[in-house]
């Protein structure tokens, strides 16, 4: 919300610099086309019998340029950008507030972890140099485990970028089996871009001998990708103005770059999203809610740094959900792992607290709430979200 007010204040500074622009360039043009007009009048030759004397032309010209009043017509535009460009600094610094300090509590982290998170961030986006710096400021040489993977990972993106498959072809010949178990068709994609160079740069003979090599084994589970790819070849010379243009796109080389990542970390046990920036981001957004919250409980430190769940919800994107979180429908606690939830047979669940008070402390069966089914404590299962 404070985002898009601070957007329309600077919407609103942009339309008045740009009417303040447009008027001076007016009057500006104005007073330029009247001295023209005195200039020509001066250097231009005169019959000797109406001969106008300089100084008559530069009285007139003087009598217009009063008339046209420029400083008077830029003197409103010029105020109305100068109250709002006054404005607007005083609403950044209101809106993006540089003590940030007031939200922060004392939080007992792991630093051998939070360490580990950043190297790993600066090394996943190919900063080799500053995860060296951070881990070894740290102290912790073990946290460069993944440094190779990650450095293998950017050479191979780097040969992509200039079209080069042949290191991400030899990962993933290594790879194969583990990307086979996770369900991915990523080799045939690399092979049909390489195809689809050779088709392009190359002859004719040369995409159907590497059709016959790499393309062929998946035709029985990829019948239909193939027969486009082999379609192509009737349009040869003329791909861009086909019913086939569609796989010359630039854009099947970026979803290529971005799925070998994506597959790169997941073989790493690593995310795709670095844990790190989503941190981060998450903060950015939520910090909002809590600087306000940290100025409502200025007066009450002790009880805001003891505080175990916040008062009041912060609203994250969906991109920021991880995990389900479970609120019991009788008691409408969050659960938790002292009061976890529990699947009943029946399928509803329950946090443990209020099955152990329905079944008066596991002594007897008890009726589920929300259907005719009993059931017992001994056949509730915890869940873990």
């Amino acid at each position: 919300m404070e985002l898009n007010t601070t957007k329309d204040a600077f919407d609103r500074v942009v339309k008045k610099q740009k009417l303040s622009s447009s008027k001076s360039h007016e009057v500006i043009d104005q007073v330029g086309h009247e001295i023209q007009q005195a200039l020509a009048q001066i250097v231009s030759p005169h019959d000797p019998t109406s001969l106008v004397d300089h100084k008559t032309i530069l009285t007139e010209l003087k009598l217009k340029l009063n008339a046209i009043s420029p400083f008077h017509q830029l003197e409103g535009s010029q105020k109305e950008l100068n109250v709002n460009l006054s404005k607007f600094p005083k609403l950044l610094e209101k809106t993006f507030n540089p003590d940030i300090s007031k939200a922060y509590r004392n939080v007992d982290f792991d630093y051998h972890t939070v360490n580990q998170i950043i190297a790993n961030h600066f090394y996943q986006q190919g900063f080799f140099d500053l995860g060296d710096s951070i881990i070894n400021e740290a102290g912790e040489p073990e946290a460069a485990v993944v440094k190779f993977q990650f450095f293998e990972m950017h050479q191979i993106l780097e040969a992509m970028k200039v079209r080069n498959l042949e290191p991400a072809l030899r990962w993933v010949y290594a790879n194969r089996r583990k990307l086979k178990h996770n369900g991915s068709n990523f080799e045939l994609k690399l092979h049909s871009l390489q195809y689809m160079e050779i088709l392009e740069k190359g002859s004719q003979a040369d995409a159907i001998n590497y059709a016959k090599t790499y393309l062929a084994p998946f035709a029985f589970l990829y019948k239909d990708e193939i027969m486009k790819l082999m379609g192509c070849l009737a349009y040869r010379g003329r791909l861009t103005t086909s019913p086939y243009a569609e796989l010359m796109s630039p854009s099947h080389w970026e979803k290529s770059t971005e799925e070998l990542i994506q597959q790169f970390c997941s073989l790493l046990g690593q995310s795709y999203n670095s844990p790190f920036g989503v941190a981060i981001a998450a903060g950015f957004e939520g910090l909002p809610t809590l600087l306000k919250l940290a100025n409502v409980m200025a007066a009450k430190k002790q009880e805001w740094q003891a505080m175990k769940q916040l008062p009041v919800p912060v609203e994250l994107g969906k991109e920021f959900q991880f995990h389900s979180i479970f609120v019991c429908p009788v008691s409408r606690d969050q659960g938790s792992e002292e009061n976890p939830p529990m699947l009943m047979p029946c399928l509803h669940v329950l946090c443990k607290q209020s099955i152990m008070k329905l079944s008066k402390s596991s002594t007897r069966t008890f009726k589920c709430p929300y259907c005719p089914a009993e059931a017992s404590v001994a056949q509730c299962r915890q869940l873990y979200f």
